[in-house]
């Protein structure tokens, strides 16, 4: 009798695992607290075939896609209250020829910031009304992921102009203009909240 019950609870630590791993797409392995499962299940569903070990801490089914946008899902994974910016956002938006082999993340300013993931990360400091607009969220492989939009973005890299390139947020405004993915009121809303209106003022007034 023993033995059946034992079996029968770690079935149930198994199946409560893999059920929010599946609706979370990825997991932590602090999470497991709140659902009172041990952490050395994790280790026995990767032995099993049925989780996968993505980075330190972090576990997905093993039947699950991977997405272009993985390292994304992965970084918010380990930060929620991160925003993917710069050069990351317009990549995610499709207005960058650039491949970043970072995730541009912004945090606000005062938290923790990470110093080591599996991850590497290139993180800035917003704060204010500059850290909290302009942010959508998107679903990128169950994980729960929060994006600038284009015109927060646009606005963001001439912000960071040094660090982003000049040429970088020229492009990406004439190419989010060519598709209509911004109207001129937003962009200028943006430009406001990061103070960078005079420097975008010539080159919004050359679109066609």
């Amino acid at each position: 009798m023993k033995g059946n019950t034992v079996a029968e609870s770690n079935s149930g630590h198994s199946a409560r695992l893999l059920d929010l791993v599946r609706r979370a797409g990825l997991l932590r392995a602090r999470d497991l607290v709140a659902i009172g499962v041990p952490r050395a299940y994790l280790q026995r569903l990767v032995d099993r075939g049925h989780l996968v070990q993505h980075a330190r801490g972090i576990y997905g089914p093993s039947d699950a896609p991977f997405t272009e946008n993985h390292s994304l899902a992965q970084t918010c994974t380990h930060l929620p209250s991160g925003v993917v910016c710069l050069v990351s956002a317009l990549s995610f938006h499709g207005l960058t020829t650039q491949l970043p082999f970072e995730v541009w993340i912004a945090i606000e300013r005062g938290t923790w910031t990470p110093i080591s993931t599996d991850t590497k990360l290139r993180v800035f400091h917003f704060s204010g009304e500059s850290m909290t607009s302009g942010i959508e969220v998107h679903s990128v492989e169950g994980v729960r992921v929060q994006v600038y939009s284009v015109p927060k973005t646009i606005a963001d890299c001439f912000k960071f102009r040094n660090k982003v390139g000049m040429d970088v947020a020229i492009e990406a405004l004439r190419e989010g203009w060519r598709l209509r993915r911004f109207t001129m009121d937003e962009l200028w809303s943006y430009a406001k909240v990061c103070r960078v209106s005079n420097v975008m003022r010539p080159y919004l007034e050359m679109l066609p």
